[in-house]
This record gives structure tokens, C-alpha cells and sequence, in this order.
């Protein structure tokens, strides 16, 4: 006879999924290295998948000629490789604000952090060659990234401070002070915007819907080391996230440090989203997609959950970028309106699938 004992152990097989998680981490290990080759090989050169391979592993004459060479190395290779360090920061960002919050709704963008970097990069990008003239002699590649950090990090101190009270996050005060600090940024945004000159204000229009357009490895460097750094930094902080969800209270008594992990956490989102934002402008909803999605696949166990976001979001920004420069090609379409086609009816999913209007 099936004692209690079995059943409760049958119970927590049944709910362990880091079996699976394992499994989708090598299958989105396999999927980023595809919208890779994808987004090199995909555009207006004749320069085919194949040829592409066989540039890459048959030594010898190359298939590919001087002019795709250049078109693939010099101006698709930085665009993959800037989308893939963009979306694993936004996607990190979001899982680590989540856990934050213990709450699946927040967002850097959602919740005025984007903004904050925004207007950061906006500052710079108007005001260095006046009054930001010292600093950009002084940062020089890193102070557009830097900027966007500050100003990211000031966002996501505020809406810590104004959210959270004896230790508990409330949704409703989160969403409405991201809504308030997102509109005080966008006012602050719009007077950079009116003081700018006309090439300025190209730049900021393009650059405010989101794109990869303009990535060069100059970018890649400069935004680079920074998102690096935070994305190294999550993995640290993963199981202090998973005891942060039985509160604060809890996860102190359960021996986490949960001041210093709070700041880790506040610090990695301020610097990825800060530097994903100076390079490819405001792009949508990354954040909140990616991690639920795997969420409701995997768990929320953050020492998986963390890297498949990673994998993940950085996959989705490759193919995003791949659809948005070819869809109304020989024009190209604002990275940030392909995601936020996708992702504004996923995050109106969740609220009603969180209401129960939706019992899915």
C-alpha cells in the first residue's frame, strides 16, 4: 500500500523541474547560436547561410566575396552581437526586478527604469558638446552608457523607496510610481528634445523607438563590459532571489544578506538597462516576456531561470532585429515596434489571466 511518505515524495518529483530546465537551457543554448547564423546570413547580400558556413570552416578559397565580408563582419556581426547583449540585459533585468518585487509584473520598462536611462542618454547626447563637455572628454566611449546607468539607477532607487514599506512591495504603489517617475522622464526628455538641433533631433527620434541600425563595434565596447558585469553578477544573487520569496523576514532568517542583496540587485538592473538603453534606445517589454514565459515553463527557480532569460531574451532581440530590417526592406522598421506588437498583447494576457477573466 502506497504510503503518505511515497505519495509526498512522488508529489516532489512531480513538481522538480530542474531536469527540464537543464534540457530548454541547451535547447536555447541551440536557438541563439540559429538566430545568430540567421541574422548574419539574412539581408540584402547574396551572402547565403551556407557560404557563411563554409567561410567559417573550410580553409582555403572563401565563398563569400570582399564586399560580403565586409557587409557580414564589419556591419551584421556587431548588429548580432549588440542585439544579443541587449536582450539578455533587458531580459536579466526583468527576471532580477521580478524576484525584486516578487511580483511578475515589473519591468524596466514598465516601471520608469528605461525612462531614467533615458533620459541619462538623452542628456548626453544633447548637451555633450556644452555643458556635458568635461564629462564626455573625461568617459569618452563610456559616458554615454555611464549616464544612462545613472540614471537608471536613480529611477530604480526611487521606486524601491516609494514602493516598498515594512519590508513589503506594493503592486499598486510600484506600478502607479513607475508611471509618475516614467512621465517626469519624459518631461525631462521632452525639453532635451525641444534645446536640440535638427541632426540631434533625428538622431533622438529614431533612437527613442529603438533600433540596432547604428551598432558598430565602438557600441559593442563601450556597452559591452558593462552589461557583462551585471549579467556576471546575477548568477550570484540567484538564490537569494528564491529565499526573497517568502519575504524579507524569511529569507534573513534563512542566513541571506538581504540589504546587500537588494543593493547587487538594484546596481545589475540600473547597469544593464542603462547600457542596453544608450545603445539601442527604448525597446519594449523584453523584460516582462521573456521571464514569464519561462517561468511558466520551468519554474521560478532563479539558478535556471536567470541564464535561460539570458539565452532567451538574447534570441528574441536577434530575430526581432533580423525581422525589423527586412520586413519593409529597403527601409528598416524601429526594433522597438516589433516588440511592442508582441509584447503589449502578452502583457495584457497577464493581467487578465491574473484577474481570472482568462482561466488558462
Amino acid at each position: 500500500m502506497t504510503t503518505r511518505l511515497d505519495l509526498a515524495r512522488t508529489r516532489a518529483a512531480a513538481g522538480d523541474r530542474s531536469q527540464l530546465a537543464r534540457l530548454v537551457l541547451v535547447l536555447l543554448a541551440l536557438v541563439l547560436a540559429l538566430a545568430a547564423l540567421f541574422g548574419l546570413a539574412w539581408g540584402a547580400s547574396d551572402a547565403s547561410m551556407w557560404n557563411l558556413v563554409h567561410d567559417w570552416t573550410v580553409r582555403g578559397e572563401s565563398a563569400l566575396s570582399a564586399r560580403d565580408r565586409i557587409i557580414i563582419y564589419e556591419i551584421r556581426l556587431p548588429r548580432v552581437v549588440l542585439g544579443m547583449l541587449v536582450g539578455a540585459a533587458l531580459a536579466v533585468s526583468g527576471a532580477v526586478m521580478q524576484g525584486l518585487f516578487r511580483n511578475p509584473l515589473a519591468d524596466p520598462g514598465i516601471v520608469g527604469v528605461s525612462a531614467g536611462a533615458g533620459l541619462g542618454a538623452i542628456s548626453v547626447i544633447v548637451l555633450g558638446g556644452t555643458a556635458l563637455a568635461p564629462v564626455i572628454a573625461l568617459f569618452g566611449i563610456y559616458a554615454l552608457p555611464m549616464a544612462a546607468f545613472l540614471g537608471g539607477l536613480a529611477s530604480t532607487l526611487i521606486l524601491y523607496r516609494v514602493a516598498t514599506r515594512a519590508g513589503r512591495t506594493s503592486v499598486a504603489t510600484m506600478l502607479l510610481a513607475g508611471i509618475a517617475l516614467g512621465a517626469m522622464a519624459g518631461a525631462f526628455s521632452g525639453l532635451m528634445v525641444y534645446v536640440a538641433d535638427d541632426r540631434q533631433l533625428r538622431d533622438l527620434t529614431f533612437w527613442g523607438l529603438g533600433s540596432l541600425a547604428g551598432a558598430t563595434w565602438t557600441k559593442v565596447l563601450s556597452a559591452g563590459p558593462i552589461i557583462a558585469l551585471a549579467l556576471l553578477a546575477a548568477p550570484f544573487i540567484a538564490r537569494g532571489l528564491n529565499a526573497l520569496a517568502l519575504g524579507e523576514a524569511s529569507a534573513g532568517h534563512l542566513g541571506v544578506p538581504v540589504q546587500r542583496l537588494k543593493s547587487i540587485a538594484i546596481v545589475a538592473v540600473a547597469a544593464a538597462t542603462g547600457a542596453a538603453v544608450a545603445v539601442s534606445g527604448g525597446i519594449g517589454f523584453v523584460g516582462i516576456v521573456v521571464p514569464h514565459l519561462l517561468r511558466l515553463l520551468i519554474g521560478p527557480d532563479h539558478r535556471y531561470l536567470l541564464p535561460a532569460s539570458a539565452l532567451l531574451g538574447a534570441a528574441l532581440l536577434v530575430m526581432a532585429d533580423s525581422v525589423s530590417r527586412t520586413i519593409v526592406a529597403p527601409a528598416e522598421l524601429p526594433i522597438g515596434i516589433v516588440t511592442a506588437a508582441v509584447g503589449a498583447p502578452f502583457f495584457l494576457w497577464i493581467l487578465l489571466r491574473r484577474r481570472g477573466i482568462l482561466d488558462l
